[in-house]
């Protein structure tokens, strides 16, 4: 019998409730209730109860606290909140841990460091080190440009990234790292 192994994804961006995203990014949805079931069903349909997923912010906005921790509570996985500018103070019970940062190792042969917002420099930058963010709700053009540029910096938002969360082995793949 196959053990299924738990996974690592990474997301931003989801705007969870904010009508204008729809618009201001050219979203592909009516309204946003057909945006907030489309996310959370893509988000669940790729992480499942006992994988964990970095949300590198902005997950709800322009809804109010209560209807932000509902919708939360929706998404699968072992959640671990990096803040963004539109975040807010969620119930803590719903994620495994909160930061403003956060540097990952032993995940692969290179540390990651994990922010809502680009940074021009990062731990390690000049040594190798992945760059992991949200916040500009680029295309996915913009990571590849990142690459052709030498700058192992990648945008995990939603806008991005087909509108679903992006696994470990998908980056480390895209940015030709050891596992």
């Amino acid at each position: 019998m196959d053990e299924e192994v738990d996974m690592i994804y990474f997301t931003s961006d989801m705007h969870l409730g904010h009508e204008a995203i729809i618009h201001m990014c050219n979203r592909p949805f009516k309204n946003v209730e057909e945006m907030n079931k489309v996310l959370i069903r893509n988000f669940n349909n790729m992480v499942h109860k006992n994988d964990t997923v970095y949300l590198l912010g902005d997950v709800t906005h322009r809804v109010s606290l209560d209807e932000a921790n509902e919708l939360i509570s929706k998404l699968n996985g072992h959640k671990i909140l990096i803040c963004g500018n539109h975040d807010k103070k969620y119930d803590e019970s719903l994620f495994e841990g909160i930061y403003d940062f956060l540097e990952l190792k032993g995940y692969c042969s290179t540390s990651i460091s994990l922010m809502h917002y680009p940074m021009l420099e990062w731990p390690k930058s000049r040594h190798g080190s992945i760059h992991l963010h949200g916040h500009q709700h680029n295309r996915f053009e913009y990571n590849i440009q990142m690459k052709e540029q030498g700058i192992k910096r990648y945008d995990v938002g939603m806008d991005g990234n087909d509108y679903f969360p992006v696994s470990l082995n998908r980056i480390l793949e895209f940015m030709e790292v050891e596992k």
